[in-house]
């Protein structure tokens, strides 16, 4: 393909106009129509801008065919996502998990120092998962810092569809739960502790289901993860600041619910700890987003 027919595909692929083209490139609708129907070539830098602004090579944008370049995932971009939502999800989820089945093991009367014991070894694997997994990805990120958009809008829409249901299970699962836990807590103990243990079972599942959902959709957002790895110095500033304070955050709540729960006993109660420490992260995400205005 010649690059004349290159940035037809391009720009067609990513849905753009003549004139959005030219207003991304700060030139003239007219020079980008000279472009396509190959009447002139843009100077060497707009050509860099124009490999910049959908991430191609030069030479498959000058000489080869960017709609061949484009369908093949080289870096195993998607393999790589794939696993990593799902390390991330279950180990998030296994937390709620593990405090879950700790309150069942307590309702049929298993030793507190047993109890205590495997909570903290659920707790200790599922961080290490999720510590693995955020360093495989900062350096999957720094060794393919920029990735092609090979996915197609037919695989993009069909995702669409499945995040619907992974969101509207959680939350019917969710809705369940509160009434489970409403008809089982008043019949008194054991059945107590059981219906909060399921309880929380049922958390960890509708939480696991959110977080797998959430990193796919983001899976698909090529142009955010290109801006990510690509960051100006002060959006760096920002991105390592959020980093910080979300994973010194994590810790604290672990050690606060395990400290709450070995000094007072507050296994079954304290949980809560980590919801709260979610919706902080999530507070610190959207008020130090560095491109909070652009999304």
């Amino acid at each position: 393909m010649a690059f004349s027919d290159n940035l037809q595909f391009l720009r067609a692929h990513r849905g753009q106009t003549q004139e959005q083209l030219a207003e991304a490139l700060e030139v003239s609708r007219q020079s980008v129509s000279k472009w396509e129907s190959a009447q002139s070539f843009p100077e060497m830098d707009t050509l860099l801008r124009i490999c910049d602004l959908y991430s191609v090579t030069l030479d498959a944008l000058m000489r080869g065919s960017v709609e061949d370049s484009l369908v093949e995932d080289t870096a195993r971009y998607d393999s790589f996502m794939n696993g990593f939502s799902k390390r991330m999800a279950f180990a998030i989820g296994g937390i709620i998990a593990g405090v879950g089945l700790s309150l069942l093991m307590k309702a049929r009367g298993i030793p507190e120092h047993l109890i205590g014991a495997f909570l903290l070894l659920v707790i200790a694997v599922c961080v290490v998962v999720i510590v693995a997994s955020s360093l495989q990805n900062a350096n999957f990120r720094k060794a393919h810092p920029t990735i092609v958009d090979f996915y197609t809008e037919q695989e993009k829409q069909a995702f669409r569809q499945k995040f619907v249901w992974f969101i509207a299970g959680g939350v019917g699962a969710l809705l369940f739960d509160v009434a489970l836990l409403l008809v089982l807590s008043p019949a008194g103990e054991p059945y107590e502790s059981y219906a909060v243990s399921i309880f929380l079972m049922i958390v960890a599942g509708a939480v696991t289901s959110f977080v797998y959902a959430g990193i796919q959709e983001e899976k698909y957002k090529i142009d955010e993860y290109n801006r990510d790895n690509n960051p100006t110095p002060e959006a760096k500033k920002r991105i390592g600041l959020i980093n910080t304070i979300c994973g010194t955050l994590m810790m604290v709540t672990t050690a606060l619910y395990v400290g709450l729960g070995l000094a007072l006993n507050l296994w079954r109660t304290a949980w809560w700890v980590f919801a709260v420490a979610g919706i902080l992260c999530t507070v610190v995400h959207i008020v130090l987003n560095p491109y909070r205005n652009e999304d």
